[in-house]
């Protein structure tokens, strides 16, 4: 049995309203593919916003082994 004769099986199965309540569903699911679709990798990486001090960047490694402090009082953008 293929899996669109699976699906039609499980289909025969459902009321009207049943059967309504999925189509919206199977709707959202359609409209949020098309719009996960929409560009690439690099303009959903775009989207990030981070947080941090000015140096965080450059002084990356000093943030990662503790030699300096992420605070409420430091200068982030």
């Amino acid at each position: 049995m293929t899996l669109r004769e699976l699906i039609d099986a499980e289909l025969d199965q459902l009321s009207e309203q049943e059967l309504d309540e999925l189509y919206r569903i199977v709707q959202q699911f359609v409209i949020q593919r098309k719009q996960s679709n929409k560009g690439g990798i690099m303009s959903r990486l775009r989207q990030i916003k981070v947080e941090a001090p000015e140096d965080f960047s450059a002084s990356l490694d000093a943030y990662m082994n503790g030699e300096k402090q992420l605070s409420e009082q430091s200068d982030i953008h």
